[in-house]
Order: structure tokens, then sequence, then C-alpha cells
């Protein structure tokens, strides 16, 4: 595909603008930070594997119908997606205590929460992300209250999913970070699924030795995190065995 007009560039992706209208093209690029921005680097082929996981996660979500901005993977590092109106919150869900959880109210990192916590976090890197309730939510607008509804059942939807998913292949969803959209059909708004899902914004440990495999080693310099990106995508059945040299090729929502 022909390089478009660049609209966005964040941390770990660019957007471009799409082939048709309502539709962007969304390339994944290997820098890597943490602590918003504090820390940066380059993790090479993080890109690569983070488009082959997102575009095998959000189709295997598209099966049950949970609703995505994905459309269809066009090459290594980009995907066709639909254009939304970010929703400017992270939605976080948390199965397990880790990162700021853990930090922030003193338990013990690997406890097991006695269930499942939404917690929601206003995009805005000049302020690092700060956390706010839903009561912040509504006073300033940012979504309404039937959004939330929508974006909370989602996340529990796709939480519950995932956590299957991943305990199948022997891997523990500790926590994630989703980020929502809306959508215009017509006189209809629709909550969409948006970003991506990968080991950048997902706390994957093996179910076994509670190793991590996502970009906690970055953030805390254990080292081999090329490794545990490949690892997490050779158990999902995306890389094989020998490598990513022989990689499946793309699929689309239909």
């Amino acid at each position: 595909m022909a390089r478009r007009r660049q609209l966005y560039e964040g941390k770990a992706k660019v957007l471009f603008e799409g082939p048709e209208p309502g539709t962007l093209v969304q390339y994944f690029k290997d820098d890597a930070t943490a602590g918003n921005g504090a820390k940066s680097g380059i993790i090479t082929g993080k890109g690569v594997l983070n488009n082959r996981i997102s575009e095998y996660l959000m189709l295997k979500l598209h099966e049950i119908n949970i609703p995505t901005h994905f459309i269809r993977r066009l090459n290594m590092r980009e995907q066709l997606i639909r254009e939304v109106e970010i929703i400017p919150l992270e939605v976080v869900v948390r199965n397990v205590a880790a990162g700021s959880l853990a930090k922030r109210l003193g338990i013990p990192e690997g406890t097991r929460l006695p269930r499942t916590i939404i917690e929601y976090y206003y995009k805005n890197d000049a302020l690092n992300d700060p956390m706010v309730s839903e009561e912040h939510i509504a006073a300033f607008n940012w979504a309404a209250p039937q959004d939330m509804d929508d974006m909370n059942q989602l996340a529990l939807r796709t939480n519950d999913f995932l956590m299957g998913m991943f305990t199948a292949v022997g891997i523990t969803l500790v926590d994630f970070k989703l980020e929502f959209g809306r959508i215009w059909e017509g006189e209809e708004m629709r909550i969409l699924l948006a970003d991506e899902i990968s080991p950048d914004n997902c706390r994957l440990w093996d179910s076994k030795t509670n190793e991590k495999m996502d970009k906690d080693r970055f953030r805390r310099d254990m080292g081999r995190v090329e490794e545990a990106y490949q690892e997490v995508a050779k158990r999902l059945g995306i890389l094989p065995e020998s490598g990513n040299g022989d990689l499946k090729g793309p699929e689309a929502v239909q």
C-alpha cells in the first residue's frame, strides 16, 4: 500500500489516512516507552509481533460479537482499522495485583484479587494519565452513562474470553488496558474496542513459574523482551516454533 498522509504518532503506533473514508492505517513501531515516556528504547521486531497478536485477538473477539475497530491486517506492520472518536479514557481490567495497584495499596504482587476490578485513567500524557472515578467522568462529560455501561460490559466480556484463551496456553492474564471509541452509523452511535491488545498493554505471566512475558521486562530491565513476546505468539499458535519467518497470512473481519 502506498504511504498516505500521517495523522498522528504515538509512543508505539502511527496512524495514517486510510484508503477509504472512515478508515485509517495503523502502523506498529518497535519503539518502547515506560513511565509515560521517562524511559525509552527499541525492542527489535516488537511492532511485527504486536500487529500479529492484536490481529489474532481482535478476530477472536469478533467471533463472540465484541465489536472492534479492526478490519484486516495489511502487512507485517500495518492494519486497516475503522476511524473512531477515541474516548479519552484508559480502562484497566485487573485480575491479579501487580504494577501500580500493588504499589498503591500495599498488596503483594501476584495476589489474586477477590473479584475483577475495573479502573479508569484520563488519557493525558502531560498529567501522567491520572486515575479518575466515574464521578469525574460524568462531571467532565468524557463519557455518557450509557457509554460507561457499554465499556464496562465489553471490558468484562473481553476479560472473561481472554482469561480462558490465555489459561489454555499456560498464561495468566494479570491485567490489561483497553481503549474505546465511538462510531456513528447513520443516527446510531456504537462503542467499539479500539487501540490494540498485545504484550504492550497486557500483563502476561507464565502460569507455572510467574515469569513475566510482557512489557514489564522492559520497564524493569529484566532483558529477553523480544523472546517473551515471541513466546506469547508461539503459545497462541501465531508464530511457529522455528521463529518468525513463516507467519500466517492476513485475515479480515467479515
